[in-house]
């Protein structure tokens, strides 16, 4: 392809021609196959082409592809959100449904800020986050997130939130600490933060339960997330979880938040929620914030065009049923498993990956200069993007992303590939992988 209007990501690139998908392979204009390693970007949780998903798309556009929800309801968003419910954590009540991981971000911002002002607590407005979080790309997301990269250029545009220590064992627990104690360090870290702000002013605490993109599938030591809800539940404030990576299966439980042993007030899901069928997302929300919305003002202030619809909640709900029935969560924990045993025996003693970690199909590994000191490689070698260059030539699809410790230093590679994946499509996902590592550090040494 040597010309295009299409303005792509890369303004300097075409990148190849998808041209058809099959289970855990994309294969694009020339004819070549790419192991999906990543689910694009931990998306494709069914893979490609999956016939009951088609099926259930089939059906719903011949009977209604889109009707607006300031005038109707339909069939499929509300055995969408029934679903979604009946298996989400004590409490939870509703879905909203939008169209993407950013979006949900954004409504849940506001949920939280309708609540208190639905419960005359009007003088909360503060949001605290992580540093090294990522939380969506428009504006208030932006914001929240913590990926220093992505905020830089449009700082000027952003509210202003609070960011505190994220929760990155590797890089940040002491020598002299155990994880229960660099945990509870981190929990007062966030109360000190309150106090500071006055805890009369805060409105929400948002967190990954497994940080994705920004620094590679990294999971909380253990205890870390119930002392951060018991410093929330002290102050009244409210806890988000932002699943829009992490959730709907990918970490061997449906909600990942299910594995830290505590219950959030608004959940954010998106990417697996609709598998890559159509753009979805939603945010489940508790009973009793949706309950203050009902007795207060009667309606949430806020809406997009595309809210709920038909399309895309059909085919979610048909990802959601394959799921459930072919008891893809016990094979995500199965296949988590020995992609972790891969990792490992592959790259486990390599002299340039530092961490291998993740939770369930979702995997990081983390390359530095130097195993013992944990130095990292030279940004200006830009090794992520080397190494996602050497696999796509080997017909692999893998996420990597730069500036892993700060925004800058440190380079890491995200693993999330279809929960479908067999075994010897987890082999050849492993060798590909450490063959473009290595051909990517020879490169930049060169």
């Amino acid at each position: 392809m040597t010309s295009t209007r299409v303005m792509h990501r890369s303004l300097r690139a075409t990148p190849p021609v998808a041209v058809r998908g099959q289970g855990v392979w994309l294969y694009d204009q020339s004819g070549r196959a790419y192991l999906d390693g990543s689910g694009g970007a931990a998306v494709s949780c069914l893979g490609h082409n999956h016939p009951d998903v088609q099926a259930a798309m089939h059906a719903q556009i011949d009977a209604l592809a889109y009707a607006h929800t300031s005038f109707f309801t339909t069939e499929p968003a509300e055995q969408l959100a029934a679903r979604l419910v009946e298996d989400a954590p004590a409490g939870i009540s509703h879905a909203y449904f939008v169209s993407g991981g950013s979006e949900a971000i954004e409504a849940a911002l506001k949920m939280a800020r309708q609540y208190y002002v639905e419960t005359g607590q009007p003088e909360r407005r503060h949001i605290v986050a992580r540093r090294q979080s990522y939380h969506g790309n428009t504006l208030g997301a932006l914001a929240v997130g913590g990926n220093a990269w992505r905020r830089a250029q449009f700082a000027p545009l952003l509210i202003p939130v609070e960011h505190v220590s994220p929760c990155y064992a590797y890089r940040d627990q002491q020598a002299d600490e155990t994880p229960e104690q660099y945990g509870e360090r981190l929990a007062q870290e966030l109360e000190q933060t309150f106090q500071r702000l006055g805890p009369e002013t805060v409105m929400a605490f948002v967190a990954e339960p497994v940080v994705g993109a920004t620094s590679g599938a990294v999971t909380a030591v253990p205890g870390y997330f119930r002392r951060i809800r018991e410093v929330c539940d002290r102050h009244g404030v409210l806890l988000i979880a932002d699943e829009v990576m992490c959730g709907m299966g990918r970490t061997g439980t449906l909600y990942a938040v299910e594995q830290e042993g505590i219950v959030p007030d608004l959940i954010t899901i998106a990417k697996g929620l609709g598998g890559g069928y159509q753009p979805i997302g939603a945010v489940m929300a508790q009973e009793r914030i949706v309950q203050a919305m009902q007795q207060g003002s009667g309606f949430f202030q806020h809406g997009h065009t595309y809210l709920g619809h038909a399309m895309a909640c059909a085919a979610s709900l048909a990802v959601q049923n394959v799921i459930r029935r072919d008891h893809l969560l016990e094979r995500v924990r199965t296949q988590g498993d020995g992609l972790r045993r891969r990792l490992e025996h592959a790259l486990g003693q390599h002299p340039h990956v530092g961490d291998i970690r993740g939770r369930g199909l979702f995997m990081g590994v983390e390359l530095v200069q130097d195993r013992a000191t944990k130095q990292t490689f030279d940004p200006a070698l830009t090794l992520h993007a080397r190494i996602k260059r050497h696999a796509m030539a080997q017909g692999l699809m893998v996420y990597p992303m730069g500036g892993t410790i700060d925004g800058r230093q440190g380079d890491h590679v995200l693993l999330a590939p279809p929960f479908i994946i067999s075994d010897d499509e987890l082999d050849q996902l492993t060798a590909r992988l450490a063959s473009a590592i290595d051909a990517a550090i020879s490169e930049a040494r060169a």
